[in-house]
Protein backbone atom coordinates (compact mmCIF):
# COMPACT_ATOMS: atom_id res chain seq x y z
CA UNK A 1 0.00 0.00 0.00
CA UNK A 2 1.08 3.61 -0.61
CA UNK A 3 2.48 5.12 2.59
CA UNK A 4 1.60 8.57 2.13
CA UNK A 5 -2.09 6.93 1.76
CA UNK A 6 -1.85 5.24 4.98
CA UNK A 7 -0.57 7.70 6.96
CA UNK A 8 -3.35 9.84 5.50
CA UNK A 9 -6.12 6.96 6.64
CA UNK A 10 -4.51 6.97 10.35
CA UNK A 11 -4.27 10.66 10.34
CA UNK A 12 -8.09 10.87 9.05
CA UNK A 13 -8.96 8.56 11.81
CA UNK A 14 -6.97 10.11 14.87
CA UNK A 15 -8.38 13.41 13.52
CA UNK A 16 -12.14 11.94 13.58
CA UNK A 17 -11.79 10.50 17.12
CA UNK A 18 -10.75 14.12 18.59
CA UNK A 19 -13.36 16.39 16.50
CA UNK A 20 -16.60 13.95 17.60
CA UNK A 21 -14.91 12.99 20.79
CA UNK A 22 -14.38 9.13 19.80
CA UNK A 23 -12.39 6.11 20.03
CA UNK A 24 -12.06 4.51 16.68
CA UNK A 25 -11.98 0.53 17.88
CA UNK A 26 -11.70 -0.90 14.12
CA UNK A 27 -10.83 0.57 10.94
CA UNK A 28 -10.46 -1.72 7.92
CA UNK A 29 -10.93 -1.76 4.02
CA UNK A 30 -13.86 -2.67 2.54
CA UNK A 31 -13.96 -2.08 -1.69
CA UNK A 32 -12.45 -3.83 -4.13
CA UNK A 33 -8.67 -3.80 -2.78
CA UNK A 34 -9.82 -5.79 -0.16
CA UNK A 35 -11.72 -8.06 -2.26
CA UNK A 36 -9.19 -8.92 -4.31
CA UNK A 37 -9.19 -6.99 -7.72
CA UNK A 38 -8.47 -3.27 -7.78
CA UNK A 39 -7.66 -0.78 -10.61
CA UNK A 40 -4.52 0.92 -10.45
CA UNK A 41 -6.63 4.10 -9.82
CA UNK A 42 -9.71 2.38 -7.29
CA UNK A 43 -10.15 4.52 -4.24
CA UNK A 44 -9.76 4.00 -0.81
CA UNK A 45 -13.31 2.34 1.30
CA UNK A 46 -12.50 2.68 4.85
CA UNK A 47 -14.81 1.11 7.06
CA UNK A 48 -14.70 1.82 10.81
CA UNK A 49 -16.39 1.28 14.22
CA UNK A 50 -16.51 3.52 17.00
CA UNK A 51 -17.79 4.50 20.25
CA UNK A 52 -18.49 7.19 22.68
CA UNK A 53 -18.10 7.69 26.05
CA UNK A 54 -20.49 5.63 28.52
CA UNK A 55 -22.38 9.11 29.28
CA UNK A 56 -23.15 9.52 25.67
CA UNK A 57 -25.54 6.23 25.93
CA UNK A 58 -27.49 7.98 29.13
CA UNK A 59 -29.78 10.23 27.41
CA UNK A 60 -33.93 9.98 26.76
CA UNK A 61 -32.77 11.25 22.72
CA UNK A 62 -31.36 8.66 20.23
CA UNK A 63 -28.49 10.78 18.70
CA UNK A 64 -27.26 9.64 14.98
CA UNK A 65 -25.05 6.35 14.88
CA UNK A 66 -22.92 7.00 11.91
CA UNK A 67 -20.51 9.10 10.67
CA UNK A 68 -20.47 9.71 7.14
CA UNK A 69 -18.14 12.05 4.64
CA UNK A 70 -18.23 13.22 1.34
CA UNK A 71 -15.94 11.28 -1.06
CA UNK A 72 -12.89 12.39 -2.46
CA UNK A 73 -10.56 10.90 -5.29
CA UNK A 74 -9.35 8.89 -3.37
CA UNK A 75 -10.50 8.16 0.03
CA UNK A 76 -14.26 6.68 0.84
CA UNK A 77 -14.26 7.31 4.95
CA UNK A 78 -17.56 5.83 6.82
CA UNK A 79 -18.16 4.74 10.25
CA UNK A 80 -20.69 2.89 12.42
CA UNK A 81 -21.00 3.44 16.07
CA UNK A 82 -20.18 0.35 18.37
CA UNK A 83 -24.38 -0.23 19.25
CA UNK A 84 -25.31 -0.21 16.12
CA UNK A 85 -22.73 -2.41 14.95
CA UNK A 86 -23.03 -4.92 17.03
CA UNK A 87 -27.13 -5.17 16.84
CA UNK A 88 -26.37 -5.77 12.98
CA UNK A 89 -23.87 -8.34 13.94
CA UNK A 90 -26.50 -10.21 16.02
CA UNK A 91 -29.07 -9.47 12.73
CA UNK A 92 -26.50 -10.75 10.35
CA UNK A 93 -25.44 -8.12 8.68
CA UNK A 94 -23.69 -9.25 5.14
CA UNK A 95 -21.29 -6.21 5.20
CA UNK A 96 -20.36 -6.31 8.84
CA UNK A 97 -19.30 -9.63 8.65
CA UNK A 98 -17.04 -8.68 5.45
CA UNK A 99 -15.40 -5.74 7.24
CA UNK A 100 -14.46 -8.33 9.96
CA UNK A 101 -12.73 -10.32 7.49
CA UNK A 102 -10.87 -7.68 5.27
CA UNK A 103 -7.04 -8.89 4.71
CA UNK A 104 -6.30 -4.86 5.20
CA UNK A 105 -6.65 -3.61 8.62
CA UNK A 106 -6.14 0.38 9.38
CA UNK A 107 -6.95 0.09 13.12
CA UNK A 108 -7.69 -2.28 15.88
CA UNK A 109 -8.07 -1.57 19.23
CA UNK A 110 -9.00 -3.53 22.52
CA UNK A 111 -9.00 -6.70 20.25
CA UNK A 112 -12.01 -5.71 18.67
CA UNK A 113 -11.93 -8.02 15.62
CA UNK A 114 -10.46 -10.50 17.73
CA UNK A 115 -13.17 -11.09 20.20
CA UNK A 116 -16.21 -10.99 17.04
CA UNK A 117 -14.38 -12.99 15.01
CA UNK A 118 -15.49 -16.30 17.18
CA UNK A 119 -19.14 -15.47 17.13
CA UNK A 120 -19.15 -14.82 13.18
CA UNK A 121 -19.98 -19.33 12.28
CA UNK A 122 -22.99 -19.00 14.77
CA UNK A 123 -24.26 -15.59 14.38
CA UNK A 124 -24.27 -16.06 10.59
CA UNK A 125 -28.26 -16.39 9.36
CA UNK A 126 -27.62 -18.28 5.70
CA UNK A 127 -30.71 -17.42 4.48
CA UNK A 128 -30.07 -13.82 5.28
CA UNK A 129 -27.10 -13.84 3.87
CA UNK A 130 -27.91 -15.41 0.50
CA UNK A 131 -30.90 -12.88 0.35
CA UNK A 132 -28.19 -10.20 0.41
CA UNK A 133 -25.66 -11.53 -2.15
CA UNK A 134 -28.70 -12.29 -4.33
CA UNK A 135 -29.72 -8.86 -4.38
CA UNK A 136 -26.29 -7.86 -5.36
CA UNK A 137 -26.29 -10.34 -8.50
CA UNK A 138 -30.43 -9.02 -9.48
CA UNK A 139 -28.44 -5.03 -9.29
CA UNK A 140 -25.89 -6.58 -11.93
CA UNK A 141 -28.43 -8.56 -14.04
CA UNK A 142 -30.64 -5.78 -14.38
CA UNK A 143 -29.25 -2.43 -14.46
CA UNK A 144 -25.64 -3.16 -15.01
CA UNK A 145 -25.92 -5.59 -17.68
CA UNK A 146 -28.46 -4.48 -20.52
CA UNK A 147 -25.83 -3.62 -22.68
CA UNK A 148 -23.05 -5.69 -25.37
CA UNK A 149 -20.49 -3.68 -22.80
CA UNK A 150 -19.87 -3.76 -19.32
CA UNK A 151 -17.97 -2.09 -16.33
CA UNK A 152 -15.42 -4.38 -15.80
CA UNK A 153 -15.56 -3.24 -12.04
CA UNK A 154 -19.24 -4.04 -11.72
CA UNK A 155 -18.67 -7.60 -14.07
CA UNK A 156 -16.43 -8.74 -10.48
CA UNK A 157 -18.84 -6.98 -8.07
CA UNK A 158 -21.71 -9.31 -9.40
CA UNK A 159 -19.19 -12.09 -9.94
CA UNK A 160 -18.23 -11.62 -6.41
CA UNK A 161 -21.85 -11.93 -4.85
CA UNK A 162 -22.94 -14.65 -7.38
CA UNK A 163 -20.13 -16.74 -5.86
CA UNK A 164 -20.71 -16.08 -2.03
CA UNK A 165 -24.31 -17.11 -2.69
CA UNK A 166 -23.10 -20.08 -4.05
CA UNK A 167 -20.69 -20.46 -0.98
CA UNK A 168 -23.97 -20.20 1.06
CA UNK A 169 -25.66 -22.26 -0.90
CA UNK A 170 -23.11 -25.04 -1.19
CA UNK A 171 -21.10 -24.94 1.85
CA UNK A 172 -23.79 -23.38 4.00
CA UNK A 173 -21.06 -21.19 5.76
CA UNK A 174 -20.24 -17.75 6.12
CA UNK A 175 -18.50 -16.79 2.81
CA UNK A 176 -15.71 -15.82 2.71
CA UNK A 177 -14.34 -11.52 1.71
CA UNK A 178 -11.70 -12.19 -0.94
CA UNK A 179 -12.66 -13.20 -4.47
CA UNK A 180 -9.68 -15.50 -4.23
CA UNK A 181 -11.16 -17.38 -1.76
CA UNK A 182 -14.42 -17.64 -3.24
CA UNK A 183 -12.80 -18.93 -6.46
CA UNK A 184 -13.36 -22.21 -4.49
CA UNK A 185 -16.93 -22.26 -6.25
CA UNK A 186 -16.22 -20.94 -9.09
CA UNK A 187 -16.42 -24.08 -12.20
CA UNK A 188 -13.40 -24.97 -13.52
CA UNK A 189 -14.79 -24.17 -17.25
CA UNK A 190 -14.52 -20.39 -15.90
CA UNK A 191 -11.68 -20.27 -14.18
CA UNK A 192 -9.18 -19.44 -17.06
CA UNK A 193 -11.84 -16.68 -18.14
CA UNK A 194 -11.77 -15.02 -14.99
CA UNK A 195 -8.14 -15.01 -14.57
CA UNK A 196 -7.92 -12.73 -17.75
CA UNK A 197 -10.48 -10.60 -16.43
CA UNK A 198 -8.87 -10.10 -13.45
CA UNK A 199 -5.13 -9.47 -15.32
CA UNK A 200 -6.83 -7.00 -17.48
CA UNK A 201 -8.59 -4.90 -14.53
CA UNK A 202 -4.95 -4.75 -12.62
CA UNK A 203 -3.77 -2.38 -15.30
CA UNK A 204 -7.62 -0.87 -16.26
CA UNK A 205 -9.42 2.03 -15.22
CA UNK A 206 -12.34 2.13 -12.55
CA UNK A 207 -14.44 3.15 -15.55
CA UNK A 208 -13.12 0.06 -17.88
CA UNK A 209 -15.29 -1.57 -20.32
CA UNK A 210 -15.47 -5.07 -21.56
CA UNK A 211 -17.85 -6.76 -23.48
CA UNK A 212 -20.03 -9.28 -21.56
CA UNK A 213 -18.68 -12.28 -21.53
CA UNK A 214 -21.28 -14.86 -22.22
CA UNK A 215 -20.51 -17.52 -20.18
CA UNK A 216 -19.93 -15.38 -17.09
CA UNK A 217 -23.47 -13.67 -17.72
CA UNK A 218 -24.92 -17.28 -18.04
CA UNK A 219 -23.31 -18.53 -14.42
CA UNK A 220 -24.76 -15.57 -12.84
CA UNK A 221 -28.46 -15.95 -14.08
CA UNK A 222 -28.14 -19.49 -13.18
CA UNK A 223 -26.56 -18.70 -10.01
CA UNK A 224 -29.25 -16.34 -9.49
CA UNK A 225 -32.05 -18.92 -10.01
CA UNK A 226 -30.47 -22.16 -7.74
CA UNK A 227 -29.99 -18.94 -5.18
CA UNK A 228 -33.81 -18.09 -5.10
CA UNK A 229 -34.76 -21.39 -4.89
CA UNK A 230 -32.57 -22.69 -2.31
CA UNK A 231 -33.71 -19.43 -0.54
CA UNK A 232 -36.30 -21.22 1.46
CA UNK A 233 -34.90 -24.40 2.22
CA UNK A 234 -31.54 -23.16 3.75
CA UNK A 235 -31.28 -24.63 7.50
CA UNK A 236 -32.17 -22.05 9.85
CA UNK A 237 -29.59 -22.47 12.83
CA UNK A 238 -30.76 -22.40 16.56
CA UNK A 239 -27.65 -21.07 17.80
CA UNK A 240 -27.46 -19.83 21.28
CA UNK A 241 -28.63 -16.43 21.79
CA UNK A 242 -25.58 -14.16 21.44
CA UNK A 243 -27.21 -11.09 23.15
CA UNK A 244 -25.81 -11.41 26.32
CA UNK A 245 -22.53 -12.06 25.06
CA UNK A 246 -22.68 -9.14 22.98
CA UNK A 247 -24.07 -7.26 25.73
CA UNK A 248 -20.99 -7.68 27.96
CA UNK A 249 -18.49 -7.19 25.10
CA UNK A 250 -20.66 -3.81 24.74
CA UNK A 251 -19.51 -2.97 28.14
CA UNK A 252 -16.34 -3.99 28.68
CA UNK A 253 -15.42 -1.94 25.17
CA UNK A 254 -16.88 0.96 26.56
CA UNK A 255 -15.54 1.19 29.77
CA UNK A 256 -11.58 0.18 28.13
CA UNK A 257 -11.90 2.81 25.51
CA UNK A 258 -12.25 5.74 27.96
CA UNK A 259 -10.78 4.19 30.99
CA UNK A 260 -11.70 6.96 34.62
Amino acid sequence: MDELMQARIQNALRELEVAHGIRVLYACESGSRAWGFPSPDSDYDVRFIYCHPASWYLTLEEAPDTLNFPVDALLDLGGWELRKALKLLRGSNAALYEWLQSPIVYQEALDFRTRLLPLLPHTFNLRAGLHHYLGQVRRGLETDFTAEQVRLKRLFYALRSGLAARWIRERQTVPPMQLAELAAVLPDELQEEVAQLLGQKAQAAEKATVVLPPALLAFLQQEYAAGLLARDTLPVRHSPDPTGELNALFQHWLTAAFPA
